[in-house]
């Protein structure tokens, strides 16, 4: 019932967005949207007034993502209201290892919003965080701490290093359908992978799917939640008993 009665106010703050877009020919957009909020974006998208509109979490394979609706003035190039943030030791011989929960502990402790916060991305031997422009200068001042390592934050424009991490697996399947490459990657049975998909718990391309016999095509983006994330690459050869060689590149 609480979820509903979310479902419902998201739907709503969607559409008071685009309207207002519509309305006064301005930027809006919304917070940074799970998978989840995603789909229920896409949802309710064809019913939305004909502006431009844009998603996008401030990098390629981002997860979570804003939806900008443009002005009239402004094309899909257009910066988006998106700050990259670098986080690292102050001083490296007295850090500790630190993972995304800390990160996202600090920043939280901060009274940041979660909708305000998109990825964060954990590189050598700090972070990317991808925030809304209009509390990355609040960051930058007051995000000093993260457990016991004393942290500089900066905004930045590096790109380079901002694409998370990729190792390609591969194996055979009968078919490439969802519930087969989902156990192939993490080397499940089809019987352990369906109740992911089942549960609501597998995103492809950020849209919610149900359904454990889709049949992938090559280049989609597969998030399982409680398991990772994937790109599926494609298939190969047949092997001699007439199953499939796929390829998947998994996030790690």
């Amino acid at each position: 019932m609480f979820q509903e009665k979310e479902d419902l106010l998201l739907k709503k703050r969607i559409q008071e967005l685009a309207d207002l877009c519509w309305q006064r020919d301005v930027k809006t957009y919304t917070g940074f949207l799970t998978l989840r909020e995603q789909t229920i974006f896409h949802s309710v998208s064809k019913l939305l007034p004909p502006v431009p509109v844009v998603l996008s979490g401030g990098f390629k394979e981002a997860e979570r993502k804003i939806v900008c609706f443009l002005p009239s003035y402004e094309d899909k190039s257009t910066p988006l209201p998106i700050q990259t943030l670098r986080v690292e030791p102050a001083n490296l011989r007295f850090s500790q290892p630190l993972n995304h929960r800390d990160y996202l502990g600090a920043v939280m402790n901060l009274g940041i919003e979660r909708s305000c916060i998109g990825d964060i991305l954990i590189k050598d031997s700090g972070c990317f965080i991808f925030c809304l422009d209009k509390i990355s200068s609040f960051l930058c001042e007051e995000l000093r701490m993260v457990r016991h390592t004393s942290v500089i934050c900066r905004m930045t424009d590096e790109t380079a290093d901002i694409a998370p991490g990729r190792v390609t697996v591969s194996g055979s399947v009968a078919s490439p359908r969802l519930d087969s490459v989902i156990a192939m990657v993490f080397s499940l049975s089809r019987s352990q992978a369906q109740p992911y998909i089942e549960n609501e718990h597998v995103f492809v391309d950020g849209k919610l799917t149900v359904s454990p016999g889709v049949q992938l095509k090559g280049g989609e983006i597969i998030s399982v939640r409680g398991l990772g994330k994937f790109c599926y690459t494609g298939s190969g050869k047949e092997t001699r008993k007439g199953r499939l060689y796929v390829y998947a590149e998994k996030y790690c």
